[in-house]
């Protein structure tokens, strides 16, 4: 599963992490940007750490990463951001089943340290849910159109 925005520094990573580590090796979760930021946004990692999740290993990718024909196999894509999602995709090998699912950028907010800290903890709580609606999707029983329908659904919640 590959979940993209546009830095790859904050929502992507999230999504990244709760997915391999909540998954238990179910399944795999990559994250990517379209213009990457470069690095992993501090706040992300203290938000992580609070939660008592790895760190280890997180970078800020580019899409194109997981265009190429050595890519691994991917059989969902998730925009997490709106620009992400307006944005002319790769085309992603195997035609994998895609979503939205839309979360403010914590990445974005101004004002003061604890007003930033809330909106990162807010964006974590989120999308961990989300990837948690995930995981537990009866995948095996669903056919295809039963799975674009029930993500689409999680992305709405």
């Amino acid at each position: 599963m590959l979940f993209l925005c546009t830095g790859n520094s904050a929502r992507s990573i999230f999504a990244e992490v709760f997915m391999n580590h909540g998954s238990r090796g179910r399944f795999r979760g990559y994250s990517a940007g379209s213009h990457p930021a470069g690095a992993v946004n501090p706040l992300t990692f203290e938000t992580l750490r609070e939660m008592h999740l790895p760190i280890e290993g997180l970078r800020g990718k580019s899409w194109d990463e997981f265009a190429g024909p050595d890519a691994p196999q991917l059989d969902f894509v998730f925009t997490l951001c709106d620009a992400a999602a307006a944005e002319v995709c790769p085309v992603w090998p195997d035609q994998p089943i895609t979503a939205h699912w839309g979360a403010p950028d914590p990445a974005a907010v101004t004002g003061s340290e604890h007003e930033r800290r809330r909106a990162f903890k807010g964006a974590a709580v989120t999308l961990k849910r989300r990837v948690d609606l995930m995981i537990v999707l009866s995948h095996a029983s669903l056919d295809k159109r039963s799975l674009q329908k029930a993500v689409d659904s999680i992305g709405r919640s």
